[in-house]
């Protein structure tokens, strides 16, 4: 499976100003290639080097390689582009936001991330040395850091392309790994089921709970200060908006990250399969009061998911998805359904067999028994294969997953 390791690098300042007019002139040349795209309505590879790659190398002075990345880059672009027009994420088609979409080209940041073939990019990872093309030449001994598990990884399984990055003034490099897959079980002699939710981020049929009031806390706090901030208004409170900005969103992901693997080791451990609820559309389908809105939209049960079911098919771990529907009010013992059981957020009680439990306990045992009936039946394994790498900062009406690849205890 692929999967991206990403390394800092950490280049002097000569190298610095290197790197970073190379990431202009490229982002500048994709910007122009989506225009010629845009007009002549070719959007196919090979179809568009015939329009724009001698004018790409004579005007922003890139190699051949660089050249073909740009162009390949745009078509990926658009191809996402329609991807999300397709799947009805810009909205229906003659809506404002869809014409808005299709209206023009797409446009590049400046600092969007470019892509680096072996052509272009050596990896010296012993020595945690690479040496990359720019527009100035070839760039030598540039340092990069990495953790002794990534370096083991690049160093194994580093295949095809990595993708030049920069990001609040730091450079990182996302290199791809094809990374080998345990076969699945196909056996297991059991299920975990994980109730997801916003309270308690994850809860298991084995009774674990893995809390989520501390993110909770932090969420509120960073929501007031971004408000207080915001109405400001002043130089230094943009300035502190713009430092603090996606630090929630690192500090969620890296909670996941930690829960997802503890959930798998443990479901790998005792040879068991992994039950997650299908989620698909919640946002559309729930209805909350204004005070709840905030929470309920930076629940990031889809990226804990999405974490889990990866994670789980590296270890061989078959992951099933249930239909979530009543699992909140149906006995886990009894299988009697009532509204009525669900008592409060935290506390279910069955009005027919009066058994007692925590709610998303009980939820989750729901979710393990859904899940092996499904799996009796014959169901198969669902947990997808990692998404296509896409190529970042293609204008705001690119994909959040274009913006390039990016561990609290699990008891929080």
């Amino acid at each position: 499976m692929k999967l991206v390791v990403q390394v800092r690098l950490l280049p002097t300042p000569v190298q610095a100003v290197a790197l970073e007019e190379t990431l202009h002139a490229c982002n500048e040349a994709a910007t122009w290639v989506s225009g010629v795209a845009f007009e002549k309505n070719v959007k196919r590879n090979f179809a568009l080097r015939e329009f724009a790659y001698g004018e790409v190398k004579a005007r922003w002075g890139l190699g051949a390689q660089a050249a073909q990345h740009v162009i390949k880059k745009t078509c990926d672009a658009y191809t996402t582009l329609k991807a999300n027009l397709t799947a009805g994420n810009l909205g229906k088609p003659g809506s404002k936001r869809y014409r808005k979409a299709t209206g023009k080209p797409v446009a590049f940041r400046l600092d969007s991330a470019q892509p680096y073939d072996d052509r272009m990019l050596s990896w010296r990872i012993a020595e945690r040395r690479i040496s990359v093309w720019t527009v100035s030449g070839r760039v030598k001994d540039v340092v990069f850091t990495a953790s002794p598990e990534q370096l083991a990884t690049l160093a194994l399984y580093r295949r095809g392309e990595s993708d030049l990055v920069r990001r609040d003034g730091m450079w990182f490099l996302n290199a791809t790994c094809e990374v080998p897959e345990e076969p699945v079980n196909t056996d297991p002699v059991d299920f975990l089921g994980i109730d997801l939710g916003i309270v308690n981020i994850a809860t298991t049929s084995d009774s674990e709970i893995m809390a989520g009031r501390e993110l909770n806390r932090v969420r509120a706090r960073e929501r007031g200060l971004r408000k207080k901030l915001q109405k400001k208004n002043t130089p230094s409170a943009k300035r502190r908006l713009k430092k603090r900005r996606r630090k929630e969103g690192r500090r969620a992901k890296d909670i996941n990250h930690k829960i997802a693997k503890h959930v798998v080791a443990e479901a790998a451990r005792t040879g068991r399969g992994i039950a997650l609820e299908d989620l698909t559309g919640i946002r559309e389908r729930v209805r909350l009061r204004k005070p709840q809105r905030a929470t309920h939209s930076s629940w990031s049960f889809a990226q804990l998911g999405q974490f889990i079911a990866y994670k789980a098919r590296k270890a061989g771990v078959p992951v099933v998805h249930v239909d979530p529907a009543y699992t909140s009010r149906t006995c886990a013992e009894c299988g009697h359904i009532d509204r009525a059981n669900r008592v409060s957020q935290a506390w279910f009680a069955c009005r027919s067999c009066g058994f007692v439990d925590h709610a998303d306990r009980n939820g989750s045992r729901n979710i393990r028994a859904r899940a092996w009936q499904l799996w009796r039946r014959g169901a198969q394994s669902t947990a997808p294969a990692p998404p296509p790498r896409q190529r970042a900062g293609a204008g705001r009406r690119r994909s959040t997953a274009a913006s390039g690849a990016r561990r609290a205890s699990p008891s929080l």
